[in-house]
């Protein structure tokens, strides 16, 4: 698939969080080399209760990859169980949240977008896929495995990236499809979007 950038959660850089609750995965920051990114994606671990950073002018996303999950808490009326695989949440980065495990170490997948200059939808799908190649995008299997068009298998904790729009008609859209059940296949797709 043009323009696809494939990649693995073992293989992806490791950033220990400050406060030592956590590590974030960094999949993509797009543009690349800038300090102040359009669009983030990246996996999270969290490992004990703590603080979410509020990010003025962010929108996010975080969907529960593996763990119980955790309880997500901003007053006055926020209050968010994150304890489902495959169900994304969106919040604004305006709002710090705490955060506290529902149980042991949970991942999640996090989407971030600068709300002045693009937005995210995160969808999870259990059967055959048609993605769109908007200005961006990011898919990761949580189970099962899936075949892209050219044949390549795509497996759990593993995914691809793109960063850039088709350029070419027949580009615009890519067919995912599970190669196991319906019960043991769970796929994320991130578009980005203006």
């Amino acid at each position: 698939m043009k323009g696809w950038q494939y990649f693995s959660f073992n293989t992806l850089p490791v950033s220990p969080w400050r406060n030592g609750g956590g590590e974030t995965r960094e999949i993509i920051s797009f543009p690349p080399g800038k300090s102040e990114f359009d669009w983030r994606a990246s996996i999270a671990t969290i490992a004990q209760d703590g603080p979410f950073s509020a990010f003025p002018g962010i929108d996010r996303s975080i969907t529960l990859l593996s763990g119980e999950g955790v309880y997500l808490q901003a007053n006055p009326d926020v209050n968010h169980r994150l304890d489902t695989t495959g169900e994304p949440f969106a919040f604004s980065g305006d709002i710090a949240f705490s955060a506290r495990l529902l149980g042991g170490v949970t991942t999640d997948f996090n989407i971030m977008t600068r709300r002045a200059c693009c937005a995210a939808q995160v969808k999870a799908a259990r059967e055959a896929l048609r993605i769109t190649r908007e200005n961006g995008g990011v898919v990761y299997v949580i189970s099962g495995v899936w075949r892209l068009p050219d044949g390549t298998e795509i497996s759990a904790g593993e995914g691809g990236y793109w960063s850039e729009p088709a350029t070419q008609q027949g580009e615009d859209f890519v067919n995912l499809v599970p190669l196991t059940h319906p019960d043991h296949c769970l796929l994320l797709w991130a578009s980005i979007t203006d």
